[in-house]
């Protein structure tokens, strides 16, 4: 039988200012966290540390980010979204305004603890708001746009940081990166609605039996889970891509931004695609078809040697179509498993085990992988094996927590649905009546 496909309700001018300035929001944390690593020829030198004291300097925030998520999580439905969301906006300015300003290894350290402290909990904030504000069946093509500020900090933001860097010092991309923040801060101050209809039924427990609760609840445990298992790949071959690139496919230093460059404008067009057809398509059919092309191109790209420059662009482009193809509808999905009077909590401890297990990854990444004399990278191949492993496992944990929201849906509708693409009403319809 033929099935009609389903018409997409189109955004409000509201709604495309939330996704807008969310997004843009999303665009400053991230850069915050990758301007740094490219900042390490300069930033080295400039305050006379070592390699092993740059790691530090890199690590520190993903621990705290960690750290500050399940502190974080008991408070995280006993306020109005819009006003955490600023308070902890706010922190992570204040820490990116002490970075800019640090003259010494400790006090640059002690400044990436406070902005992991509060930035590393933005995202979680940034997910809830969007879970609160607009229906499942929207959710796909809203963090398609808001996830391409990953690839748009790799594009936009990191070329003009590293040419601040270059004529004006390490610091002046934190002062860049403070004074967007500072512009957005205000917007979202003045023109983002109250997000409080999460508190009308939240129930009176203080904020250690709220973490206690959310992760005893059996659902979240195993979508915990598959949130480990889905960082796995990204913090096990991003820290090795550019030596692998360099040493083992012959692409010389002055060639590699334009891998990265293509790439990221690819990341740019696909993500609002890719979001539009979790919608359209079904959330586990895109995230089924993005594990099934990220694992065909690791396999690939684990196993090149010397490549053409053009065969490598291709390669890294389609590489990251798949890893957007499931990032997106697998944050989507994940968006339909708590409760509203869980949803911050839930996002938080998600956000923290992303962290903490993005850094178990890192070091495994780091006793799988050998340097040979030559620069060159040896075992980048298992490295590949064990990432598609975890893809293979992330995809049947993603099965039954896909099941599992089908089965909810419709027992909340009192039909029997057969895919995630029937349409509800969005919860913004709330907002705007609440007000006023």
């Amino acid at each position: 039988m033929h099935r009609s496909q389903p018409s997409v309700t189109p955004l409000t001018s509201y709604e495309k200012f939330v996704v807008g300035i969310l997004a843009f929001l999303q665009f400053t944390i991230i850069l915050d966290f990758m301007i740094l690593s490219p900042l390490g020829a300069v930033l080295m030198p400039g305050l006379h540390i070592t390699p092993a004291q740059f790691g530090l300097v890199v690590s520190v925030y993903a621990f705290s980010a960690g750290a500050s998520g399940l502190l974080a999580a008991g408070f995280a439905d006993r306020f109005d979204r819009k006003k955490i969301l600023l308070f902890f906006y706010f922190g992570f300015i204040l820490g990116t305004f002490f970075c800019a300003l640090a003259p010494s290894f400790p006090l640059l350290l002690a400044a990436r603890m406070v902005t992991g402290l509060f930035g590393g909990v933005m995202g979680s904030i940034v997910f809830a708001i969007t879970t609160d504000l607009f229906a499942y069946q929207m959710r796909g093509r809203v963090m398609g746009v808001i996830q391409t500020a990953f690839a748009a900090s790799q594009v936009l933001g990191i070329p003009v940081g590293l040419f601040l860097s270059n004529h004006w010092g390490w610091h002046m991309p934190f002062f860049m990166i403070v004074g967007i923040s500072l512009v957005v801060a205000g917007v979202i101050a003045t023109h983002l609605r109250p997000i409080d209809s999460h508190l009308k039924n939240q129930p009176d427990r203080n904020p250690l039996h709220h973490l206690i609760q959310t992760l005893a609840t059996p659902r979240y445990l195993q979508a915990f889970a598959t949130t480990a298992l889905l960082s796995t790949g990204g913090f096990m071959l991003m820290p090795f891509a550019s030596a692998f690139s360099v040493h083992n496919l012959g692409i010389s230093l002055d060639k590699l931004p334009l891998v990265y460059l293509i790439t990221g404008c690819c990341s740019i067009l696909t993500g609002p695609l890719v979001g539009r057809l979790s919608d359209t398509l079904g959330k586990f059919r895109v995230f089924s078809f993005g594990t099934a092309l990220s694992i065909l191109m690791m396999l690939i790209y684990t196993h090149l040697g010397i490549t053409p420059l053009p065969l490598v662009v291709l390669v890294n482009a389609i590489l990251f179509i798949g890893i957007f193809s499931r990032m997106i509808p697998a944050q989507a999905l994940m968006s339909a498993i708590p409760s509203p009077t869980n949803r911050g909590a839930f996002m938080s401890i998600s956000s923290a085990i992303q962290q903490f297990s993005g850094g178990l990854a890192s070091a495994l990444a780091g006793l799988i992988v050998i340097q040979n004399a030559d620069g060159s990278l040896a075992h980048f191949d298992r490295l590949g094996y064990v990432v598609i492993g975890a893809s293979l496992l992330t995809l049947g944990l993603m099965y039954l927590i896909h099941e599992k929201i089908k089965l909810d849906q419709g027992t909340n509708q009192g039909t029997q649905i057969s895919d995630d693409r029937h349409p509800s009403p969005s919860p913004m319809e709330s907002e705007k009546i609440s007000a006023g």
